[in-house]
């Protein structure tokens, strides 16, 4: 073994960062009593390939003797327990570690040989059919292939699950299109960033400050923005993050964006004061088309309802035992001559009693009325409330999972008279667009949502802008009911909503309000576990996984999502069948969460189930999302996370029984009024919050952080003007 070189068969892989790639592995040495641990960025290392390392050995005081590795490359093993720990590491979808045993066996050194060219002999192994084989042989095909891309991507960092993705990208000409531009992989390809294409391009000669560069930075700016929820931006803004970002002074960031704009990539608008605001083309366009639809609906009254509202009103008052607020009546009288209306109000105003006296109003008149939402957890509510059949947006709009596109438009409109849109706060600039489009130009549309809540998690924030432009009717409802008065919950929600920070409480035995108060970070993480495991269970009988969810501020810290999910994990499903992903540990039984919309699985950003099936020989897990089982490949896993905890932003549109909110001053640059509120407001039979008061007050006097650059509600009031 030379001082800077190292060979040998990797042993097994202890620890794989797929961020980053840094690896952690055993390497069994020729001639070397003990497996060497070695460390570095070691992306696509697995277990029984032969590794030729460069770098340096280094002692450290806890682990001893190691090997810190430059570079590497890899070889097919050539032992027969090299093959074996190759074929069985997970490399290859179908093969584990029991079915690699076999074929390692059966064919001895000539094992890779036979799979590559004569893999029909794979039928010879007990355990393998014709159905396996040709699943096997398809999978090993494929991993050549994408053996050939990571082989290019491995030394500019890119780690082997991303070389997965692009390969899935872009097929055979993976390589071809990555070297023609690599800034396409940030927009395309998820997971990978502007650091990581940058990287990549600049290792293959595109100069600091190349035109091509610089653009490429400027539109990365714009995504990041509008992945905080911002439609456009003002140019010192942008100007500014682009430069810091690309390191380049904001003259030469300005430049390219005037280039930009003479390619229609993105779109310059001159405001008040002569600022210029930036876009996105797609963006703008988008805001544009809304503003104008919105505009065409408000012009084009809908057909006369054929009923009389009035005696409608009396009818559903004695039907149902209920006398209707002020505002209530008004947004029900408003309804037969209002193609277009906002009703919005916070907990215990009576938003469910208006939609059902809407639905009544609208029976009467003949009408065919669609329930909306834009979760399938919102919709599942609405339809629980209502009594009626409520669709998720992408379901009503028949969402093609092969034609990347709603079915649902003007050519092919919604068959209904009257769309009513629950939790429209989470409707975000695009999907506004696209329901406004599939609506049939006579049918009423009734906008439903708390404008107190937080906006919706993709650009815009319609509801809000439709209520500030004043062009639309908006009905506010602002009376708590009697029955509403009694919780405890809805109190501290309009508390909150009105700048006043929630009481603490010690519990009264029939509250349904918790503000139990920890000053350190430890006591408020060790108070959250003890209760979901002891507290709740036992006083209130709801049950920790599927009754009960952490919200939290933020992703990072002590008290973010990450750790609290690893601690929780440990806490309720410590053992089990398992698989280990880079730094996260899933296991069957875990509460998981979808984290980006799946339109081939059909599942959707926010979706939570349960792990079901871990099965590593065939490389699948099954989750559980309600009734339904979704099987991931392994390579798509890491579009689940573990969701014992979730950020409040991922929780808009869910309701649940209890909600534990851990609230701290680590939690300062996220801590707002309406973040607090929206964590309140998901809580149905129970909140606790665990926490400082300090946090709290934060949290409240911080009404202003969450505001958007949007021009949608200029737009209507200079239309309607």
């Amino acid at each position: 073994m030379d001082d800077d070189r190292v060979e040998g068969t990797v042993e097994r892989v202890t620890y794989s960062n797929e961020e980053s790639g840094w690896t952690v592995l055993r390497l069994l040495v020729p001639g070397r009593k003990d497996p060497l641990p070695v460390i570095g960025n070691l992306p696509g290392a697995q277990p029984g390939e032969w590794i030729s390392a460069r770098g340096r050995i280094e002692y450290h005081p806890d682990y001893g003797e190691q090997f810190r590795a430059e570079s590497y490359r890899t070889e097919r093993p050539a032992t027969l327990s090299g093959i074996q720990r190759y074929l069985g590491s997970g490399l290859v979808q179908g093969l584990g570690a029991a079915l690699a045993a076999r074929i390692a066996e059966k064919f001895g050194l000539e094992t890779l040989e036979i799979i590559d060219h004569h893999p029909e002999r794979l039928r010879e192994v007990e355990g393998i059919g014709k159905v396996r084989s040709e699943r096997i042989q398809k999978a090993w095909s494929e991993q050549r292939r994408i053996r050939d891309v990571m082989v290019f991507l491995q030394s500019h960092g890119v780690t082997p699950a991303l070389a997965v993705r692009v390969f899935r990208q872009y097929g055979d000409r993976a390589i071809e299109t990555v070297e023609e531009d690599p800034y396409r992989l940030a927009q395309d390809v998820f997971g990978i960033g502007f650091k990581t294409a940058d990287r990549i391009a600049r290792s293959l000669g595109i100069e600091p400050a190349s035109p091509r560069r610089l653009q490429a930075g400027a539109l990365h700016v714009l995504r990041q923005l509008s992945d905080e929820g911002h439609v456009c931006a003002p140019e010192p803004a942008l100007t500014e993050r682009a430069a810091e970002a690309l390191e380049v002074e904001p003259e030469r960031v300005a430049a390219a964006l005037q280039e930009l704009a003479a390619a229609k990539h993105v779109v310059r608008e001159e405001v008040e004061g002569g600022q210029a605001i930036w876009f996105s083309a797609p963006l703008h366009a988008t805001e544009v088309a809304l503003a104008r639809a919105l505009l065409e609906r408000l012009r084009a009254p809908p057909l006369p309802l054929p009923v009389d509202a009035q005696a409608a009103l009396q009818e559903l008052e004695r039907r149902s035992n209920l006398a209707l607020a002020p505002q209530q009546r008004e947004a029900l009288l408003l309804a037969p001559t209002a193609p277009l209306m906002v009703i919005t109000g916070g907990p215990g105003t009576g938003k469910t009693t208006l939609v059902r006296g809407l639905l009544h109003l609208f029976d009467r008149a003949g009408l065919r009325t669609l329930l909306m939402a834009p979760t399938g957890r919102a919709a599942k509510r609405m339809s629980e409330a209502t009594g009626r059949d409520a669709r998720t947006i992408h379901r009503a709009l028949e969402y093609g999972a092969a034609e990347r596109r709603f079915q649902r438009d003007r050519d092919r409109p919604l068959e209904a008279d009257a769309v009513i849109i629950d939790e429209t706060s989470m409707v975000d600039l695009a999907l506004a667009w696209s329901v406004l489009r599939a609506v049939p130009p006579a049918a009423r549309v009734v906008l439903v949502g708390d404008v107190d809540q937080l906006p919706s998690v993709g650009p815009g924030a319609v509801l809000g802008d439709v209520i500030r432009s004043g062009a639309l009717p908006v009905v506010k409802l602002a009376h708590i009911f009697r029955q509403a008065q009694h919780s405890e919950i809805v109190a501290a929600a309009h508390a909150v909503n009105e700048g006043r920070p929630p009481r603490r409480t010690v519990g009264k035995p029939d509250t349904d309000f918790y503000f139990i108060a920890r000053e350190e970070p430890e006591h408020v993480m060790a108070m959250v576990k003890e209760l979901l495991q002891e507290r709740i269970p036992r006083k209130f009988g709801l049950d920790p996984f599927d009754q009960v969810q952490v919200l939290t501020p933020m992703q990072r810290g002590l008290l973010g999502a990450a750790n609290l999910n690893a601690e929780l994990q440990a806490l309720l499903n410590p053992a089990g069948e398992e698989l280990v992903r880079g730094a996260r540990v899933y296991r069957e039984g875990d509460k998981v969460m979808q984290l980006r919309n799946n339109y081939d699985l059909e599942v959707f950003n926010g979706d939570v189930g349960r792990i079901r099936r871990i099965d590593r020989e065939d490389q699948f897990i099954d989750v559980a999302f309600d009734e339904r089982v979704v099987r991931y490949r392994l390579d798509d896993v890491d579009e689940l996370a573990l969701a014992y905890a979730v950020t409040i932003h991922k929780a808009q549109g869910s309701e649940y029984p209890c909600v534990v909110v851990p609230l701290h001053t680590q939690h300062f640059v996220m801590l707002a009024r309406n973040l607090l509120y929206t964590a309140i407001t998901r809580g149905k039979r129970l909140v606790v919050l665990v926490g400082t008061e300090k946090a709290a007050e934060i949290a409240t006097r911080n009404e202003g952080s969450s505001k958007r650059w949007t021009r949608l509600a200029e737009r209507l009031r200079e239309l309607t003007a």
